[in-house]
């Protein structure tokens, strides 16, 4: 109990002193997460969209597979990802091994599914047929399928804030393919894990610690947009 105290006591002088490595660690979780995250979304909202309103014989089997993309494990897709990247692999002149473009690339790819699974059950729940209807009214495809969205935002947008959560706490591809290189791809679930693993278990609480404000930070906000900026009261 006292280690966790010291924690949180540590974290919050870690911020209210401005420490400059904990900030920029801070910063580029903030980053490397929210470039991921927009990735995932403009990749996952489109492809949920599309399945549900394609009529597929196949719909079933994209579906499963989409539903076991999203518990695709971490580990796999930072092996897989190294491998493109690495020097002497199909992207390796790209030298984008141990930067923050490559641990982009592997949560982008981690998150999509989620988003894209997420964003197919909320389309499926307000009634695909609306598309066609609102066509047969004379809007174009891309009208109809933009009021269908907003139709659909509530669920959208749990899809995102899911996406972000996967995310941000994620870590063992993240030092697969970044590295967790000081000032360079070290961000706060990478550097939970080295000071856990330098027996530093005060600082690795208050980089916890950060990383929950920081999430909460993020998904408040995400929340609020959810509702369209409203409190919720009546």
């Amino acid at each position: 109990m006292d280690t966790i105290i010291q924690g949180m006591s540590q974290a919050f002088h870690l911020l209210l002193s401005g420490d400059r490595e904990v900030l920029a660690v801070a910063a580029l979780t903030l980053e490397v997460s929210g470039i991921a995250t927009v990735v995932s979304v403009v990749l996952g909202v489109p492809f949920g969209l599309w399945l549900a309103l394609k009529e597929l014989g196949s719909k079933r089997v994209f579906s499963s597979l989409v539903n076991f993309s999203m518990g695709l494990p971490p580990v796999v897709v930072g092996l897989v990802v190294s491998l493109f990247l690495w020097r002497y692999g199909p992207l390796g002149d790209l030298h984008l091994m141990y930067t923050p473009a490559a641990m982009i690339i592997a949560q982008a790819i981690i998150a999509a599914p989620i988003v894209a699974g997420l964003s197919f059950a909320a389309i499926l729940s307000v009634n695909p047929k609306l598309h066609w209807q609102l066509i047969s009214l004379g809007a174009t495809s891309r009208q109809a399928s933009w009021l269908l969205i907003k139709e659909a935002r509530l669920g959208l947008m749990a899809a995102v804030i899911a996406g972000f959560g996967r995310i941000i706490s994620e870590v063992g591809a993240s030092m697969m393919v970044g590295g967790n290189v000081k000032d360079q791809t070290r961000v706060l679930t990478t550097a939970t894990v080295l000071e856990v693993s330098k027996g530093n278990y005060d600082m690795a609480l208050a980089l916890s610690f950060i990383l929950l404000i920081l999430a909460y930070g993020i998904v408040v906000l995400l929340t609020y947009l959810q509702h369209g900026g409203k409190s919720g009261r009546a």
